[in-house]
């Protein structure tokens, strides 16, 4: 597994799909998705469920308290197998190709680290 991407999720039921959608739909494919419910009180742990359920080879779902963003984005890292982690907010989405230029340029070159330009 190349890329770990983690997505912490509170209260975004009404974006949350669009974002999961554009991860899964990318073009490169050596990913697991880890969608953290951080304890949202709307139904985002069961879309996030449903999306597991769909495809558990690649979506993992971690259900935790309420401890904010920086938590929900540690406990993901905690489970990640990837070579490289990623993180995507829960109520934006990524292009199709995003982690497919991302990931030949950090092959290219080698890097440690890729950083992304807007």
């Amino acid at each position: 597994m190349k890329l770990s991407i983690i997505v912490p999720v509170y209260k975004v039921r009404r974006h949350l799909q669009r974002c999961i959608e554009s991860i899964l739909q990318q073009t490169y494919t050596d990913y697991e998705l880890i969608l953290v419910d951080d304890g949202s009180p709307d139904n985002c742990g069961a879309i996030c469920d449903r999306y597991a359920a769909e495809d558990p080879d690649i979506v993992r779902v971690i259900h935790q308290e309420n401890g904010g963003i920086t938590v929900a984005r540690k406990s993901g890292v905690r489970v990640a197998i990837g070579e490289y982690i990623t993180f995507v907010d829960s109520d934006d989405w990524i292009d199709l190709d995003c982690y497919h230029s991302m990931m030949t340029q950090i092959e290219k070159y080698r890097a440690d680290i890729g950083i992304f330009e807007r």
